[in-house]
């Protein structure tokens, strides 16, 4: 795909006609950003694309189904249904239905709930659990097809993908607050354009988000999981519905948050890059550069059980015979998963899992036994996890390599640049489907959870989003 830089898209910006001199500073980014959005309801999406947000969006329904039956699930549609609200959209995984907002808070936080759903390397990001959610929400609500639905999933993964990259993710993380939360709102805003808004209701629609963007990096201390789905998915897909149901409604706001002198880039950014958020855009396609987790656990953590299990099969190696395990993550990972409270999260814990049983699966991974288990334990004493500035690498940024020592002094190592589902390494359509099975069979039966698959496959062809969401009831 053709990619743009940033003095490219600045002289395109120039070149359009805007009404005026367009600088840096000063370019109309929101209104290039509108315009695209109002002209995305007819795009001609490329082959590849149509096909990686297939794939995702089988995926995070996948997670929302299995997310429904977690604690953050189950807590999220105890809330909802205590606001009630008009049936507009459902819950997965029930019979529950609510408001467009409320139902996209609660399938949202399912969607985080079990660490299976999609991420983003270079921004961090997890766009799939609010992009998804709330396109479903208002395509439900207003009756949308399964095509318009899949242009609104890939406008969420741009949004929410280019706000990042025009704060700096690093940046962004660098100040106390969370990349995944920051994204989400945005990742959200794709939805807009399965509401009746023009242009300017375009531009209101992304000032009302840019007001509730949020999200510190204080979720690394929730023990129970439940506010982590909130932060990462719930909250922004909320966000941004309420924000496209508010202008729909008829509400006006700012026409211009992304330029004027008070706007969300120069608020959050001390070094904004206002180019990132257009260069490329319609050309390159942030659905294509997400992961899709092979592993159902925390994103640092899946290159690290890729290596580990890789030795473990090519050298026979049972826990018995190993003195040491040596762990290297980038080291802004080690923070998140080096000791985490949760099972899913914490590296340790599931490492010493995946020596012990040859794999780490689905309930593995959730049990919180298991952390408590004197046989996984006595493994977790010889694992240590350290950050590595060799791995913070932008081309590969979430890597890692693992060391195993026997106990007769041999040393084995691997280096996992890129694990299973990253765009560098894909999973295929069949892989993506058993993963998906394997989740929401437990909870819909098989014949049920086929028809899903089965109608996600052929999802452009579907007539209305909303026979989708009857095949999500439990």
């Amino acid at each position: 795909m053709m990619r743009l830089d940033r003095r490219a898209a600045l002289g395109a910006l120039a070149a359009l006609p805007l009404g005026g001199a367009l600088a840096a500073e000063r370019s109309d980014i929101t209104g290039i950003l509108a315009r695209h959005m109002v002209a995305s309801r007819a795009a001609v999406l490329p082959p590849a694309v149509m096909e990686a947000a297939r794939h995702r969006i089988l995926d995070t329904l996948g997670a929302m189904i299995s997310g429904a039956r977690m604690r953050p699930g189950l807590a999220a549609l105890r809330y909802v249904q205590g606001l009630g609200g008009k049936g507009e959209a459902g819950v997965a995984a029930s019979s529950f239905r609510t408001s467009a907002v409320n139902a996209a808070l609660a399938n949202a936080m399912c969607a985080h709930a079990d660490e299976t759903d999609d991420f983003e390397p270079v921004t961090k990001a997890h766009p799939g659990c609010s992009a998804v959610p709330a396109a479903l929400a208002i395509g439900e609500k207003n009756g949308a097809s399964g095509m318009d639905l899949i242009r609104a999933v890939v406008l969420g993964y741009d949004l929410g993908c280019r706000l990042l990259m025009a704060l700096g993710p690093d940046s962004v993380r660098a100040g106390h607050r969370s990349a995944e939360g920051t994204s989400s709102t945005y990742c959200a805003l794709g939805s807009a354009i399965l509401a009746p808004l023009d242009e300017t209701g375009m531009r209101y629609a992304l000032s009302y988000g840019a007001q509730q963007v949020s999200g510190l990096w204080s979720w690394v201390d929730d023990e129970d999981h439940i506010e982590k789905a909130f932060d990462f998915a719930g909250m922004g897909a909320r966000n941004g519905v309420m924000a496209v149901t508010m202008v729909e409604a008829g509400l006006t706001g700012v026409h211009d948050v992304l330029d004027g002198t008070h706007n969300l880039l120069r608020a959050l950014s001390a070094r904004p890059d206002p180019a990132a958020m257009v260069a490329g855009l319609g050309q390159d396609f942030f659905i294509t550069r997400s992961a899709i987790k092979t592993y159902t656990v925390g994103y640092p953590n899946q290159s690290a059980l890729d290596a580990l299990l890789t030795l473990r099969r090519e050298h026979g190696l049972s826990a018995e015979r190993i003195a040491a395990v040596l762990v290297h993550l980038p080291s802004d990972a080690v923070g998140i998963v080096g000791q985490s409270a949760m099972p899913d999260v914490n590296c340790p814990h599931l490492v010493s899992v995946a020596l012990l049983r040859g794999g780490v699966s689905f309930v593995d991974a959730h049990d919180a036994a298991l952390m408590k288990d004197p046989t996984v334990l006595a493994i977790r004493a010889r694992v240590k996890v350290v950050g590595d500035e060799s791995l913070m690498d932008p081309a590969a940024p979430r890597g890692a390599i693992v060391e195993i020592t026997l106990k007769d002094g041999t040393v084995l190592r691997h280096h996992t640049r890129f694990p299973s589902g990253t765009p560098e390494n894909p999973l295929s359509a069949q892989a993506v489907e058993a993963k998906v099975m394997d989740l929401i069979v437990p909870v819909l039966g098989r014949s049920a959870s086929q028809r899903l698959v089965d109608t996600v496959w052929a999802l452009e062809r579907l007539d209305n989003v909303r026979k989708l969401a009857a095949l999500m009831r439990a």
